[in-house]
């Protein structure tokens, strides 16, 4: 089937959905709507939202039914994320979103080609699963979370395959963020280009 045919009642497999504000990286402080799509096959070890990774038959959602609830708060920017939100076809919900004038993120590692026309496309490579070169041409943002010394090398190996308007971001792993962000303060001071990220969501207790 190709994307021009896909129905704007093609069901997803949807964990959660909230309105609530962006807590991390280039849009942070941002009111936003996050849709978490289910199932992952990139596997994270220190994921926080492990129960991701797997859907089951009752977290399918219509794109009608989704769009709906972002409609009902008036939300004007989505994130879709995941688990890993490029396993699905995405191009009916963007579009829906879309025609609402609704501004619309993705997150991703991107291991998948994202078969919709999306805003802004925050890339976060892991080291459990190789990116796909459409990644870093689509790419917005770059958001690496250090989770090892080693992962500052490995993040720079990443920036230098973004176009020079790519935003970058170095994000502490949330369990080991007091022995690791002083770390990357001291290599942002030495290497400007890169900003912090950290979860802000988790310091105003939201989800």
């Amino acid at each position: 089937m190709s994307n021009q045919l896909i129905p704007s009642s093609t069901p997803l497999p949807i964990m959660e959905h909230f309105f609530t504000i962006q807590g991390e990286g280039f849009h942070s402080g941002r009111t936003a709507y996050f849709i978490r799509t289910a199932g992952c096959d990139v596997g994270c070890v220190w994921c926080d939202v492990k129960e991701s990774w797997e859907s089951t038959p009752d977290q399918f959602m219509t794109i009608d039914a989704i769009v709906n609830e972002v409609l009902a708060v008036h939300a004007r920017f989505v994130v879709i994320t995941g688990g890993e939100p490029t396993m699905h076809s995405l191009i009916g919900l963007v579009k829906s979103l879309h025609e609402h004038n609704i501004e619309v993120a993705i997150e991703t590692a991107g291991v998948h080609h994202l078969d919709a026309p999306i805003d802004w496309y925050c890339f976060s490579p892991k080291k459990f699963m190789k990116p796909i070169e459409e990644a870093y041409v689509k790419a917005h943002e770059l958001k690496v979370v250090i989770n090892h010394v080693s992962d500052f090398a490995w993040a720079e190996e990443h920036a230098q395959k973004v176009s020079s308007e790519c935003r970058l971001f170095l994000q502490p792993e949330w369990e080991k963020q007091e022995k690791l962000l002083p770390l990357i303060i001291d290599y942002v001071k030495g290497n400007q280009k890169w900003k912090i990220s950290l979860q802000t969501h988790k310091y105003m207790n939201i989800p």
